[in-house]
């Protein structure tokens, strides 16, 4: 008889419980059982409750603030890695900790590839993720790295709208390549919002590269904090004369009045994944899942089939 591969295992940490127990559904099997004993000083210690001895697991776990989401991650791999696992994968749909991705001032740290080494020393045999801030913290990892696009939730629910005059534009210059993708995808006009920043989450100054008179723009970046950048850029271009502005972005972090602000501007939708959990629901924020996709990718990674019609930029 043929060999047959041995089915994996799917672990989640605490903060991606829905999400992890999404993509195994869609997989097509159960959520692994972890129990997870805490201390009353916040303390706590992830354990299996199953065997994993020679097995393909996925550890799926955003790293979102606060530092204890990742403090999770690096104990399940770790735990898998003394468990005798045989390969480990830590699906990690939002990396955190990416914007420090490089030394833009003395004295700093880059914590993105620190993280990366975390990672690789805790046990991580392999990496998936989703839409990094910036592509070249794939070279942070001395293991594979799975680069996933949200283009490939996010283009089929944009041509759904049918949208006349449809322009992309991108908030800031850091995100000009992925709206010039998205623009080429969509065969539409493109511009660029050009922003100064005060210092972190505060922009002094804005200025527009293109023509948004009679268009329907539409919004590119990959995440959104405090909403300030999205926001700002909507009421401006809509001074510039857009019909309208709608702003996709994927990594939904929506930190100190983000909603506020979101509710009080001229988007008129914000749509964002399920990479990380929402909390707070608003008539203005429509969520796209990014489990089937998630799933997908998993599969065919345990199968060792392609994965390149995944990446759609």
């Amino acid at each position: 008889m043929p060999y047959q591969v041995p089915e994996p295992k799917i672990f989640a940490c605490t903060q991606s419980q829905v999400l992890g127990k999404a993509i195994a559904e869609y997989y097509g099997a159960d959520i692994g059982k972890v129990h997870f004993s805490r201390y009353s000083d916040g303390e706590f210690q992830p354990s299996f409750e199953e065997s994993i001895r020679g097995a393909r697991i996925f550890i799926i776990g955003s790293t979102h603030p606060g530092p204890e989401h990742l403090m999770e991650m690096l104990l399940m791999l770790d735990a898998a890695k003394r468990a005798s696992a045989r390969h480990i994968t830590a699906v990690m749909p939002y990396f955190g900790w990416a914007r420090q991705d490089r030394k833009d001032k003395p004295r700093v740290p880059i914590a993105a590839k620190l993280i990366a080494k975390m990672l690789e020393t805790a046990g991580a045999t392999r990496i998936i993720t989703m839409d990094l801030h910036a592509d070249q913290i794939q070279g942070f990892f001395e293991k594979p790295v799975d680069h996933l696009f949200a283009s490939t939730l996010f283009l089929p629910y944009l041509k759904s709208l049918n949208l006349d005059n449809l322009c992309i534009a991108s908030p800031d210059m850091g995100g000009s390549k992925r709206a010039y993708a998205y623009s080429k995808a969509l065969e539409s006009d493109v511009v660029i919002c050009y922003k100064q920043r005060a210092k972190a989450n505060v922009i002094s100054h804005m200025e527009l590269i293109g023509d948004v008179t009679g268009k329907n723009v539409v919004l590119v970046d990959d995440m959104v904090d405090t909403a300030g950048t999205l926001t700002k850029a909507a009421d401006f271009v809509i001074e510039r004369g857009a019909l309208s502005v709608r702003a996709i972005t994927t990594h939904g972090l929506l930190s100190g009045d983000a909603f506020d602000k979101i509710e009080n501007s001229q988007l008129s939708e914000l749509i964002i994944t399920d990479s990380i959990p929402v909390k707070n629901l608003h008539p203005k924020v429509k969520v796209l899942s990014c489990a089937e996709l998630f799933s997908d990718v998993m599969h065919r990674v345990h199968h060792n089939t392609s994965i390149s019609s995944k990446f759609l930029m």
